[in-house]
């Protein structure tokens, strides 16, 4: 069994952000992001301090392009201005010169392995020759480098995330839609950071299944230690959802690791507003560490029994997925019953469904895949998950799983397996999505749920 709950915290060079450390055994960093229009320098000037005064260590801030990038500079001179020294940090996707714009205003950038040199992916089985495949990767190294030639001579973090739901078709012709793909495509950049003695830099391998993340971010700690390297890692679930179920599956992904002595900087992912996932994620670090309570468990012919004297029922939704995760994940589980005496029989039950609905080892209910929003969200996500969650939790849909994206950079990809897809298109227009199929564009916000439900009745679904 893969369990690594007698483990010390992996051991990891220290990387500076701001005035922040990341890894080389400083306490894990607790992150968000904003969802505010990155052009909206007030909004996001106000946002972030909200983050930072629930706890926020640093703030992310997506920058579709250099007009965004340079717009950093605005917001980063308005939170100094008021006192603020939190770390920002600049997400980019798709437009490299953004990132280069990005790095000279901000502590740190975020690139993407899948749309930062490589295209857009179609999701189409694309074939490189062996030829076509290293000139890809001679013009990756040739565009990264002039990146981080920006970020050394302004002192700029870097985090290379990679995303499960982005992947380039490129990445994917050799290795599928895959944690081995999300490895590679990492790995490919790290390589070129090590050749160039460029050491400032921070990793995250994230998908909206808990397994694919777990499993990725153990074979690149795995992959790292092969060729030498010990960069520290940033861990996340993406479009965890929000509520009850967000906090359950980001705590059996991010849980999972940090108990295995593998993470330095966390973001739990919900679709709510950024300050509220600051508390959450600060207690999850709590209960992955010295909590005072008690558990046990047993694990034979795949039935999974615990206990816990846990008190405290949001408690127990954190700390029994991050203390489960190891097992849950290690092929052998079948069934889990949980037995809570503090909590009662039925919290325990409705507890153990969710949690291995969350493991993608049982299906009790629809499931329902969400991201959080950032500023390319062009439409009111939150009330689009509460409608769609409203309308469609049902039984007769108990075996879907549908999926609400504010836009189309992880949209189509993190939500490959889900059954439908409602994804964000701007300007209050969403698109409608069977698997990873396109089969309504930019429908109007207030027709989209009605049309979705007619999409599902013409596609055979008894609703």
């Amino acid at each position: 069994m893969y369990n690594f709950s007698d483990m010390g915290r992996r051991e990891t060079c220290t990387v500076k952000v701001g005035d922040k450390l990341i890894g080389g055994g400083a306490p894990v960093l607790i992150q968000s992001m904003l969802n505010t229009l990155t052009m909206d320098t007030e909004a996001c000037i106000e946002q972030a301090i909200r983050v930072v005064n629930a706890g926020g260590e640093l703030v992310r801030i997506t920058a579709q392009g250099v007009k965004e990038a340079e717009n950093l500079k605005n917001i980063k001179q308005g939170l100094l201005e008021r006192g603020c020294t939190t770390p920002i940090s600049a997400d980019i996707h798709f437009v490299a010169e953004a990132a280069s714009v990005a790095a000279k205003y901000v502590d740190k950038v975020r690139i993407n392995p899948g749309n930062f040199v490589d295209k857009r992916a179609v999701f189409d089985k694309v074939l490189y020759t062996d030829e076509e495949y290293a000139q890809e990767l001679v013009r990756l190294k040739e565009k990264f480098i002039e990146f981080l030639s920006v970020c050394r001579e302004y002192g700029t973090a870097v985090r290379i995330g990679t995303n499960h739901g982005s992947l380039s078709d490129r990445i994917m012709s050799r290795y599928g839609n895959t944690p081995d793909g999300m490895v590679e495509a990492t790995m490919e950049f790290l390589r070129v950071c090590k050749e160039t003695n460029f050491t400032n830099v921070v990793i995250s391998l994230k998908s909206s299944m808990c397994a694919v993340m777990v499993t990725a971010v153990r074979k690149l700690v795995a992959a790292m230690n092969a060729e030498g390297l010990n960069f520290p890692l940033h861990l996340g679930v993406t479009e965890a959802g929000e509520g009850e179920d967000g906090r359950i599956k980001s705590a059996l992904g991010i849980g999972t690791l940090l108990n295995e002595g593998i993470g330095d900087t966390i973001r739990v992912s919900l679709t709510e507003e950024p300050e509220a996932e600051i508390p959450v994620a600060r207690r999850l670090v709590e209960l992955c560490g010295d909590c005072g309570y008690n558990f046990s468990y047993t694990l034979q012919d795949g039935l999974l029994k615990a206990e816990s004297d846990i008190d405290n029922s949001d408690d127990a939704k954190l700390y029994l997925p991050a203390k489960l995760g190891s097992m849950l994940f290690s092929g052998e589980v079948k069934e889990l019953d949980l037995t809570l005496p503090l909590l009662g029989a039925e919290f325990a039950e409705q507890l153990s469904r969710n949690i291995m609905q969350a493991a993608g080892l049982k299906r009790f209910k629809t499931e329902f895949v969400s991201c959080p929003g950032c500023g390319r969200t062009l439409y009111n996500l939150q009330k689009a998950v509460a409608d769609v969650k409203r309308e469609f939790s049902v039984p007769s849909l108990s075996k879907l799983k549908i999926a609400v994206m504010g836009c189309v950079v992880n949209g189509p990809g993190e939500m490959g397996d889900a059954d439908y897809g409602y994804v964000g298109a701007g300007n209050g227009k969403v698109n409608l999505y069977i698997g990873k199929r396109l089969v309504e564009k930019a429908v109007p916000e207030e027709e989209a749920i009605e049309r979705l439900r007619l999409l599902m009745r013409n596609n055979g679904e008894e609703i």
